[in-house]
C-alpha cells in the first residue's frame, strides 16, 4: 500500500540519522513529537521494529504516562482540558528524562488509554539500552517549563500534519472508543484539537521534520 511505502520512506529517513549519530556516541535519546494524532506513535513503532532488526538495542518511553490522575484534575477543574500541558506531571517528565541521560535505572509510568489511567513504575529503561526513542506532543513545546527538554534531546523528529486531517483522526480515535459521533465531535472540538493548534503555534524547531503521510 502507498501508506505504508511512503511510512518505511520516512522511517527510513530517521533511522539514517540515528546510525549517524550512534557510530559517535554510545546512547542516544531520540525525541518524536507533534500534534495530537499526527501519527507519532505509528512512527515509533515501526522505528523500534527496524532498530531491533538491526540487533539495536531500543525502547519506546511515551511521554503519556505522565498525565495527572483524574481526580487530581477534577480538584483542579482540569479534566475536561486533559492533555493540555498543563495537566501533565512535567517535572517528573523531566526528572524521568535526566535519569536516563545519566545512565541509570529509570522506571517510568505507562499510560492505559481504555481505562484512562497511568499506570506507576510499568515501564523501565535498563543502562544497556542504546536508544530511547520518547514521544509525546510536548517535548519541543516553547512554554516554561516544558522548553528546558530541548536541550536534552540528542536527536529531535516532528510528524508534521495539517489541522483538518488531525481533526478527522482526532474524532476517530474517540470512535474508537466507543463514543458517540456527537460525543467524538465534542471532545475533539472541546478539547484535543485546541491542544494541537497550541503544539503547532508553540513548536520549537526540529532536526527533521516528517511531512503528513503522502504528502511531499
Amino acid at each position: 500500500m502507498a501508506d505504508f511505502t511512503d511510512l518505511t520512506n520516512k522511517v527510513n529517513v530517521v533511522l539514517d540519522a540515528i546510525e549517524g549519530h550512534i557510530a559517535s556516541k554510545p546512547r542516544l535519546i531520540v525525541a518524536i513529537t507533534g500534534a495530537p494524532a499526527s501519527g507519532k506513535s505509528t512512527l515509533s513503532e515501526e522505528l523500534l521494529r527496524r532498530l531491533k532488526i538491526k540487533k539495536i538495542d531500543a525502547q519506546i518511553v511515551p511521554m503519556d504516562g505522565f498525565h495527572l490522575d483524574n481526580r487530581i484534575l477534577d480538584e483542579m477543574n482540569m479534566r475536561p482540558r486533559k492533555g493540555a500541558p498543563e495537566t501533565f506531571d512535567v517535572h517528573g517528565f523531566l526528572h524521568l528524562i535526566r535519569t536516563i541521560r545519566e545512565g541509570r535505572p529509570a522506571y517510568y509510568p505507562v499510560f492505559d488509554r481504555p481505562r484512562d489511567i497511568a499506570i506507576a513504575g510499568a515501564g523501565l529503561v535498563s543502562p544497556e539500552c542504546q536508544v530511547i526513542i520518547v514521544e509525546g506532543n510536548y517535548l519541543m513545546f516553547d512554554e516554561d517549563p516544558w522548553r528546558e527538554l530541548a536541550p536534552m534531546w540528542d536527536l529531535t523528529i516532528r510528524w508534521d500534519v495539517p489541522l483538518p486531517e488531525l481533526r478527522a483522526r482526532l474524532i476517530q480515535r474517540w470512535l474508537s472508543l466507543n463514543h458517540s459521533r456527537t460525543n467524538a465531535v465534542r471532545r475533539a472540538e472541546g478539547n484535543d484539537i485546541p491542544n494541537a493548534e497550541r503544539v503547532l503555534a508553540h513548536a520549537l524547531p526540529c532536526d527533521i521534520t516528517l511531512p503528513a503521510i503522502g504528502a511531499l
